[in-house]
């Protein structure tokens, strides 16, 4: 498969992307304690179909939901289901839409009222790694430079845990395409990044190890010591000098600030 895009499919792309972000922004609006992680796929699924696209999460592999929901020790691909949110939660929503024959696919991690400044400074800074290793994403360099990047800035500089079980990946007409893209590398070393790659760079990131469990489920991927994790995600196109982020986190964030039952203030 051509994981190479032309500048007229990015742009078609891009339309994919921006649901996601527009998916998230509708949660981000009624994201609160008392509310189940059902009631959220249930509406994200309607905006979605209303929107003339369809949750490529759903149905895949069997996967029977629109949305991944995420909380706590839940790293990726938690199901939405009866829980009830509460005060304090960390709560990370990954949705891939697909419309006009590609695919956009991000993550968000919200945080649920009060919580403590340790947790506030794993969001804002597995948040900043996303950007530190975007930065990379350009024409010349190599996966590994990515991976370095976030590994370097996550866990040499904070001590996290880097999920190597679990990568980002590129994103296009099929929801997951080469190169993987994980969080941790050498500088210099995997794929070479072509212009007009399309990928979903995601840091994936622990307070504690970096070794996962996956739940009876088959699916709810878990930190092995039971540590909040943290899972932010962009979908860029590689081009030379600088990535072009076809996601856009400016219209969920202004959601998140305007929500008072959400934590915005590690940033």
């Amino acid at each position: 498969m051509n994981v190479y895009k032309s500048d007229e499919e990015v742009e078609i792309q891009r339309e994919s992307c921006l649901l996601v972000s527009a998916t998230i922004t509708e949660v981000a609006k009624i994201i609160k304690p008392g509310i189940t992680t059902l009631s959220l796929d249930e509406m994200a699924e309607t905006f979605i179909r209303d929107n003339g696209a369809s949750p490529s999460c759903k149905g895949y592999h069997g996967y029977p939901y629109s949305l991944c929901i995420s909380v706590n020790e839940q790293v990726v691909h938690g199901f939405p289901g009866k829980y009830i949110l509460k005060e304090g939660d960390i709560v990370s929503i990954d949705t891939v839409v697909y419309k006009n024959g590609f695919h956009g696919d991000h993550a968000y991690t919200f945080v649920i009222g009060e919580t403590t400044k340790e947790i506030l400074d794993l969001v804002r800074i597995t948040k900043e790694s996303l950007y530190v290793g975007i930065k990379q994403a350009v024409t010349g360099n190599r996966t590994g430079d990515i991976g370095q990047a976030i590994e370097g800035y996550t866990n040499g500089k904070h001590g996290y845990g880097v999920i190597r079980d679990f990568v980002g990946h590129g994103v296009g007409r099929e929801m997951h395409e080469d190169p993987q893209i994980p969080n941790y590398g050498k500088q210099g070393k995997g794929k070479k990044l072509i212009e007009n790659m399309v990928l979903a760079i995601e840091p994936m990131i622990t307070m504690g190890s970096s070794r996962i469990n996956i739940l009876d489920d088959g699916w709810t991927v878990v930190s092995a010591d039971k540590s909040p994790a943290v899972h932010f995600e962009h979908n860029v196109c590689v081009k030379k000098g600088a990535a072009l982020i076809l996601s856009d986190f400016s219209v969920i964030e202004a959601a998140e600030k305007a929500n008072t039952n959400l934590n915005s203030s590690y940033y």
